[in-house]
């Protein structure tokens, strides 16, 4: 029988957690830029320096990849975890960026729903992280991103059937389709993730 020896590096793991954080400060920042009322400036801003860190985050994983001779699973997968997650906050943060360069009066109230799939993705996605420590009881995290995606293309569909249903005139139909498919790019987004996580989880058991 072989063995695999790997050591326990646990910056790691401590570096996809802080990545999959900065998802839920993302993804929190999103339903504020939907609320009535909200200083749109300010949360795009506060979604830009959000964004950043967490391209500071993805960064370090890749320097530490680049300069570690074992890692604690294969550098392949170790690379398309970050940017899965990479990916992640540049959906969102595009989503944010439009609201405020359309300056659209009126969303949808379908897309507060994505939203709240958002949250719970990035909540489920934050609290999976630490786990890959151990790669114990992550099933049930890939499988409710599953169901969370699946819940994301009906909300997409709605929110596509209510954009052409006429209450809305052409070039605000155009500006608010291009934020609704980055929502949906995002919750994709947060599915891969979760696939290349079941993916590492099956290679390390």
């Amino acid at each position: 029988m072989a063995f695999r020896f790997r050591p326990v590096d646990g910056s790691f793991f401590e570096l996809f957690t802080q990545q999959a954080q900065h998802l839920t400060v993302g993804a929190g920042l999103l339903a504020q830029m939907l609320a009535e009322g909200a200083d749109r400036d300010d949360v795009a801003r506060r979604m830009r320096d959000a964004e950043h860190a967490a391209d500071e985050t993805t960064h370090e994983i890749v320097r530490k990849v680049n300069s570690t001779f074992v890692t604690p699973f294969d550098r392949e997968d170790i690379y398309g975890l970050a940017s899965g997650l990479d990916d992640v906050m540049d959906e969102m943060d595009e989503a944010v960026d439009l609201i405020l360069l359309y300056e659209v009066k009126s969303l949808p109230p379908e897309l507060g729903q994505q939203v709240e799939v958002l949250q719970r993705c990035a909540e489920l996605t934050a609290e999976a992280m630490p786990r890959l420590r151990t790669m114990k009881d992550l099933a049930d995290y890939w499988i409710e991103i599953n169901r969370l995606e699946n819940a994301g293309d009906k909300n997409h569909r709605r929110t596509l059937a209510s954009l052409f249903n006429g209450s809305y005139k052409t070039i605000e139909v155009l500006k608010l389709k291009d934020i609704v498919e980055a929502l949906e790019r995002a919750v994709d987004a947060f599915e891969t993730v979760a696939n290349r996580v079941e993916t590492i989880a099956v290679k390390e058991s």
